[in-house]
């Protein structure tokens, strides 16, 4: 698998980010794997060439973080052979401090991120939202201090609009603080409202994009259908999947099943390929519950789709209302 700069930083990762936030303790969530069921999908995607692997504390509540510490040792002789990103922000526990981007929230999750995981540092230290409530000025010197402590080599945010995501790296500019070198954000060939102000500022700035719900949350992979049908477990008990798409979505659908067919390869495929050959986008953070879906991934990096292909996927968008931030 090819490797790519993490942004503009020195750092290289690979085309695939796989995401771990569907493995961990399975009383969570009726998707989750545990830890025998998700070695296996680790193992091959290891054996593919990821060395990007994305987490976050509040993941299966600290289990997700705690079950990537365990298996990455397993394929990887050193710390050093993968890049490993996490999470602060959502709430950890019912306390008023047990939450947020507050100075205190970072630097007791840091540490507790870190103990989960079983490593000294992380490579990527990500917030998870923006915190309303908190001063930037307090976040991102909080973020500065994790980064010059050696806990985490860089800093990078995920859904905001770009007027906050602007002004965070200005302020870290203006006091010489360390700025955000990434931005995850919520991005695929059904929710693209990222076109009209991030992304742009993203690539004027060379912050690397790793969108998360590549696939909007298995939608552009057949997971539903039109009606309500649900086809798998996690489809079945996703009330936030839900709350971000729509039925009039089925059209992008329809289309990404077009070109599949026509190219001989699972729809998930093409859907993937697209996102990978959008300007700016470094690693999508790809989820997998099934080798198949690993497999998938792993194709799509090799798929190259043409012009055509790409307007006819493109063409039955519709705009949406901000989804995601929240």
């Amino acid at each position: 698998m090819e490797q790519v700069r993490l942004g503009t930083t020195g750092t290289k990762v690979s085309r695939i980010c796989l995401g771990m936030m569907s493995y961990g303790d399975p009383s969570k969530r009726a998707w989750i794997l545990d830890e025998g069921d998700a070695e296996p999908i680790v193992r091959r995607a290891v054996e593919a060439g990821v060395t990007f692997f994305d987490t976050a504390d509040v993941y299966a509540e600290g289990t997700s973080e705690e079950l990537t510490g365990r298996l990455l040792p397993k394929f990887f002789a050193q710390r050093d052979d993968y890049v490993l990103a996490t999470k602060v922000c959502l709430p950890m526990g019912p306390g008023p401090n047990d939450r947020g981007l507050s100075r205190k929230h970072i630097l007791a999750s840091i540490d507790d991120s870190l103990r989960r995981l079983g490593v000294d540092y992380v490579d990527l230290y990500q917030i998870h939202r923006w915190d309303y409530e908190t001063p930037i000025e307090e976040t991102m010197e909080a973020l500065h201090d994790v980064v010059k402590s050696g806990k985490a080599r860089y800093i990078g945010a995920s859904s905001m609009f770009a007027w906050q995501f602007a002004k965070a790296q200005h302020v870290a500019d203006t006091h010489g603080w360390t700025k955000f070198a990434t931005m995850q954000n919520h991005y695929n060939l059904i929710y693209r409202e990222e076109e009209r102000e991030m992304v742009p500022l993203c690539l004027d700035q060379g912050v690397g994009l790793i969108p998360w719900s590549p696939l909007a949350r298995g939608m552009l992979a057949g997971n539903r259908e039109r009606g309500g049908e649900r086809k798998t477990v996690r489809s079945q008990n996703d009330a936030y999947g839900d709350s971000l798409y729509t039925e009039d979505d089925f059209d992008v659908v329809d289309v990404v099943r077009e070109v599949a067919g026509e190219r001989g390869v699972p729809a998930a495929q093409v859907a993937l390929a697209w996102l990978l050959g959008r300007p700016g986008v470094t690693a999508p953070i790809f989820g997998a519950t099934k080798l198949t879906h690993l497999e998938d991934a792993i194709a799509a990096e090799r798929l190259e789709l043409d012009e055509k292909e790409v307007a006819r996927l493109e063409a039955p968008y519709r705009p949406h209302p901000i989804l995601g931030h929240s």
